[in-house]
């Protein structure tokens, strides 16, 4: 069985350019090898990415050997739920694509948490008010 979104869908891709998650397979699917729980699809911004340096995990230096190309503003990402956390704490989480969020993210995080961040943008942008 395929894992589903936070929403409780069909896990949608989160990012092809860098290619993304765990597997990199463009989704944020985990499975249980994936003991981090790469599980949420974040946008990144430069205060997401400042913190996540400053905490000691740097995703802005592209690792070749890790297949880690190294992340800018605006790029999709799967994201530690752990980490994630953390930066919402210290108030700079990136942004949260919610179709493309693992429900695994949830035994780390709230549903409300992610909501709170949420840049999902529905099937027909013209239900945008």
């Amino acid at each position: 069985m395929s894992e589903r979104n936070v929403l409780g869908g069909e896990l949608e891709p989160c990012g092809t350019e860098p290619m993304t998650g765990f597997h990199r397979d463009g989704t944020c699917t985990c499975g249980p090898e994936d003991v981090g729980v790469h599980a949420i699809c974040a946008v990144m911004t430069t205060e997401f990415l400042e913190h996540q340096r400053w905490v000691g995990n740097d995703l802005s230096t592209a690792r070749p050997e890790w297949q880690f190309p190294g992340l800018h503003p605006g790029d999709r990402w799967c994201v530690v739920a752990a980490r994630w956390l953390q930066a919402h704490e210290a108030g700079v989480a990136a942004p949260v694509v919610l179709a493309s969020t693992s429900e695994r993210a949830l035994e780390i995080v709230p549903l409300e948490v992610l909501r709170e961040h949420s840049v999902d943008v529905p099937d027909d942008p013209g239900m945008l008010t």
